[in-house]
């Protein structure tokens, strides 16, 4: 199919420079828009900018829904520069016909090392320690100095045993010789041939667990999972992870939980209300947080531009895009 001279494409941010140049060396006539702005747009901006174009190329902070797509006629395709898709209104694109595609496996592994990252992080007090070392208070090494809880052999629950779970599981009991416990809608015989990992339920799950790693999407039945609730499920000295969608966890009941030492601390690198943090949530000495640095390497980050760009490439020469949920 010949590329129509009308076909435009907007990003909603800027995206590495091999995903622009694939675009440009396979599509030469698309015409390119890109947020000139460094933030993200709200949905009268992203529908501005998109005014015209046939594909779209946004990430997970962008509101894609029913009224952006209805506001946008001539667009075939959105491509999110993520996996989750919990920002889209798939309903919506499905009754427009309207193609969606995300990254899938792009970002496996360096979602997985930074939950590893926290894990470690929040157990042996890292983040606490640098802090207090640049400021002068390191006086010198002491028997009782800052001592943390150790990582061997300790139960870790991993709820959603899709690829990020599964791969933070298998480091986590081939790297740590850890327990592995995990929850999930469907069993994961790859998990459980790998690591030895027992499936339970949620409850049981937050009962046992040292660290609880959370990888579920983000869906009305998994919001506010972690409630206040659960949390008081967890043991006083277990860890609470999350890498996965900030609304998952009552971020509220968390800073309740962690200022009454009812757990033992928390990592995370997402937000409910991101990049907002719940009040009182920065001010706390047992929480280690991060800016959303799951998929931040280099090789992730244009491994996830090129798969947007291909789908964008895909779908406007009529063919069927590998990485299609709409």
């Amino acid at each position: 199919m010949t590329l129509a001279t009308a076909d435009r494409l907007f990003v909603t941010r800027r995206i590495p420079d091999s995903a622009m140049e694939l675009l440009a060396s396979a599509m030469p006539a698309l015409q390119i828009r890109v947020n000139e702005f460094d933030r993200n747009l709200d949905r009268h901006e992203i529908i501005t900018g998109a005014s015209g174009a046939s594909a779209l190329i946004c990430t997970l902070a962008d509101p894609i829904d029913r009224t952006l797509i209805d506001s946008l006629p001539s667009l075939r395709v959105v491509a999110t520069f993520a996996v989750g898709t919990n920002n889209i209104d798939l309903e919506a694109a499905r009754a427009r016909k309207l193609v969606v595609t995300n990254t899938p496996g792009a970002l496996t592994q360096a979602t997985a090392e930074v939950a590893v990252a926290l894990i470690l992080a929040c157990s042996r007090r890292l983040a606490e320690g640098d802090a207090l070392t640049r400021r002068g208070g390191f006086q010198g090494w002491a028997p009782l100095f800052m001592r943390g809880r150790g990582v061997f052999g300790k139960t870790v629950g991993i709820v959603g045993a899709g690829r990020i779970g599964t791969c933070v599981a298998r480091t986590m009991a081939l790297g740590f010789d850890c327990r592995v416990v995990y929850a999930a809608r469907k069993t994961n015989p790859e998990l459980e041939q790998s690591c030895s990992a027992t499936k339970v339920d949620f409850e049981t799950l937050m009962r046992e667990s040292d660290f609880v790693s959370l990888h579920c999407p983000l869906t009305p039945d998994t919001r506010h999972l972690v409630d206040a609730r659960a949390l008081s499920l967890m043991k006083p000295n277990a860890y609470l992870i999350n890498t996965a969608r900030g609304p998952i966890i009552d971020e509220a009941a968390l800073v309740e939980a962690l200022k009454a030492r009812r757990i033992a601390g928390a990592g995370l690198d997402v937000y409910e209300s991101e990049p907002e943090l719940a009040p009182g949530l920065a001010e706390l000495d047992n929480v280690v947080l991060l800016p959303h640095l799951g998929s931040a390497t280099i090789e992730t980050r244009d491994k996830m531009g090129l798969m947007c760009a291909q789908s964008v490439i895909d779908v406007l020469r009529g063919r069927e895009p590998k990485h299609r949920v709409a």
